[in-house]
């Protein structure tokens, strides 16, 4: 075992109470960079403290953005941002790390697309492996200019300035490249329209608004377009919880006897609740509840309760973009519902932090359970006893919480190599869990 490591046993009894979790990573992400491309000082609250957000801070500071950081100390932070706003930023100095952050250097470069700086975008072993390509490509188009390693991965440098409109039509459904498209479009001068074969989380075009930047929406066509030039103003914002993280929580109230977990000031953004809805298609005892709007994203409440006879399912390619990230913990419930649930069109999980399917099927396999991955495709058999073992996280987040909330309900405990790859979005995870746990 190294210090990286952790055993984690069954549950000792039901989880019941409620949590705030950490704020929303996808949301922290935005909110930090487009204060720094805003005119004048945005207080953003509720920030995820992250690995991955605390890269984009990082960034941003490097680029010339006035960064004041405090904990808010309850559990998140609060930022205050100046931004570079028509000045633009400034060459850094230096590489810009990315840490292990997909976000910070796919949205870094459609910030930087449109400035007349140059800057080197690298990352860790795991980041430096995932594809670049599907953003440079759409923004050499506009008028940037890249130098990258084969294949388009990381290092990456950029240098910008000079951008055209475009109309681009993406082949995948990825708010990551919509984002980037969008954010220099800003830049550019005139309509820059981003059409997906499926619309993705949509958090860039409810919260540019809130900085004074208008957003045109086509939902019938998974289109979304901003007319640049155009300088973002500073505005404050409150950042939700992260349902990606609220999900394993509701996945372990779900999982274990006896359990009601409630989860509260969560986002409910549609784009991003189909492992919710999963769920309850499967005969889960989950419920949603909005209680307020917040920078155009709903936010409210959560509640799983053990008890319901839980079934197989499909999961079509349409659903994935709103639950690509619960993927791995729901094919970690699937192992208690009856018969085979199917994820199908998810090979994007095949370029995440790490092999997703690959990883998901043999960690489920080693824990006594049948599952099988295709090159999109994603089967796991119900239902199973699970027992324990030693998995490793590969250093991806959203599998170190998968298997800590399988060894909850196993036999024997689970002990996961490089666990504190949780520091990524849910530093606290295994806290909030025995804070739930009763005798």
């Amino acid at each position: 075992m190294t210090p990286s490591d952790r055993t984690i046993g069954s549950a000792t009894g039901p989880l019941r109470g409620a949590v705030v979790v950490p704020g929303d990573k996808s949301l922290s992400h935005r909110a930090v960079l487009f204060a720094a491309l805003a005119e004048g000082r945005s207080h953003i609250t509720g920030v995820l403290d992250s690995a991955d957000v605390r890269s984009t801070l990082s960034a941003v500071a490097a680029l010339g953005a006035g960064i004041a950081v405090r904990d808010s100390g309850s559990g998140g932070l609060d930022v205050y941002v100046d931004g570079w706003g028509d000045r633009g930023p400034t060459s850094p100095t230096a590489p810009i790390d990315c840490g292990n952050s997909g976000t910070t250097a796919r949205l870094l470069m459609g910030v930087l697309a449109g400035w007349d700086v140059e800057a080197t975008l690298v990352g860790d072993e795991s980041l430096s492996k995932r594809p670049m390509a599907r953003v440079t490509d759409p923004l050499s188009h506009m008028g940037a200019r890249f130098e990258s390693r084969g294949g388009g991965m990381l290092p990456v440098t950029v240098r910008g300035g000079g951008l055209r409109p475009m109309a681009f039509v993406s082949d995948i459904a990825s708010a990551q490249v919509k984002s980037a498209v969008l954010l220099a479009g800003l830049r550019a001068c005139g309509r820059t329209v981003v059409s997906e074969p499926m619309t993705s989380r949509d958090h860039t075009e409810r919260l540019l608004p809130a900085f004074g930047v208008e957003v045109g929406t086509d939902e019938a066509a998974c289109s979304a377009w901003v007319d640049g030039p155009c300088v973002p103003i500073a505005c404050d914002v409150d950042v939700p919880g992260d349902p990606s993280s609220a999900a394993f929580l509701v996945a372990a109230g779900l999982l274990v006897p006896r359990s009601t977990v409630v989860v509260r000031y969560v986002c409910l953004n549609p784009t991003r609740t189909g492992a919710f809805e999963v769920l309850r298609r499967m005969g889960a005892k989950v419920s949603m509840s909005t209680e307020q709007v917040m920078a155009g994203e709903p936010v409210g409440t959560v509640t799983a309760e053990h008890g319901g006879a839980l079934r197989a399912t499909v999961v079509s390619a349409e659903e994935v973009p709103s639950l690509v990230d619960e993927v791995p913990i729901l094919a970690v419930v699937a192992t208690a519902a009856r018969g085979t649930t199917r994820f199908e069109g998810v090979s994007e999980l095949r370029v995440k932090e790490s092999d997703r399917l690959a990883a998901v099927a043999a960690g489920l396999r080693s824990l006594g359970a049948d599952a099988r991955s295709g090159p999109d495709w994603l089967e796991v058999d119900g239902p199973a006893r699970l027992t324990g073992g030693r998995l490793d996280s590969l250093g991806d987040h959203r599998l170190a919480m998968s298997w800590a909330v399988a060894a909850l309900v196993a036999l024997a405990p689970v002990a996961i190599a490089r666990f504190d790859a949780v520091d990524v979005s849910y530093p606290d995870f295994m806290r909030d869990v025995s804070s739930l746990m009763r005798p």
